[in-house]
């Protein structure tokens, strides 16, 4: 790719992981990359989180719209100005130590703060409470256990997705909107990606599988979706104690 910037390629030779890589190099061999080709080409089923590594390494990218071979408008992402690049950003984020790991188990355990489940610390990832795109890390590059969580693979794909099409996220950049969300702390939150929702997530697991089934076939029973049956259930309940 000729005329790119060479402090952008400069940031770019630092990035050795696979994923942001792979997005880097087509993009100085093409000039951008689409949303499909990171799918179908390379294999990433959500190609967001493949360009957010990128932008995590302190590289700039901006997104733009492109023809996809269905004909419809896709996402693709190419080299930004490197002058724009978010101030305290372009050393990109700290890597995220085994110390901080085993300090998050000891305080959280084993289980996912958002799913709540139990796996095992190997399946369990390291998460920015409030994304690294809006707050980024301490310039002093000390983490505090208390601005991560950890996540299971499909819960950290789910608040990829949310923030990422969040108006937060998008154009306004506040931290403190994103303090105030479910995403960031489950278990005090005014909003869930700046809408005024509410919810729970629950899992039966081991001998609680039993009781599932039993309120599954109770709910068939009754012609209703688990969550319609659920809310119907705590709708009595808090009758009854009122």
């Amino acid at each position: 790719m000729s005329g790119c910037d060479e402090r952008i390629l400069a940031l770019c030779r630092k990035v050795t992981a696979k994923r942001p890589r792979t997005v880097i190099e087509h993009i100085i061999q093409h000039g951008f990359v689409t949303t499909e080709e990171l799918k179908e080409q390379y294999g990433y089923n959500h190609p967001p989180r493949a360009v957010r590594d990128v932008r995590e390494h302190g590289i700039p990218l901006e997104t733009f719209r492109v023809t996809g071979s269905d004909d419809r408008k896709i996402a693709a992402y190419r080299f930004g100005s490197f002058e724009q690049a978010r101030a305290g950003k372009l050393s990109g984020r700290t890597v995220l130590s085994k110390k901080l790991k085993e300090a998050l188990l000891e305080k959280h355990g084993c289980r996912c703060c958002i799913y709540r489940e139990e796996l095992a610390a190997s399946e369990l990832q390291i998460d920015h409470r409030i994304p690294f795109a809006i707050q980024g890390d301490k310039a002093s590059g000390e983490l505090n256990p208390d601005d991560f969580m950890l996540l299971s693979a499909s819960a950290n794909r789910a608040k990829s997705w949310c923030c990422e099409h969040c108006d937060n996220w998008i154009s306004l950049k506040n931290p403190v909107v994103c303090a105030e969300c479910y995403w960031a702390f489950p278990e005090q939150y005014s909003h869930i990606a700046m809408r005024q929702q509410r919810r729970i997530d629950l899992l039966w697991q081991d001998e609680e599988i039993g009781e599932y089934e039993r309120m599954k076939e109770q709910a068939a029973g009754e012609h209703k979706d688990m969550p319609e049956f659920i809310k119907e259930i705590i709708k009595k309940e808090l009758l009854r104690i009122s």
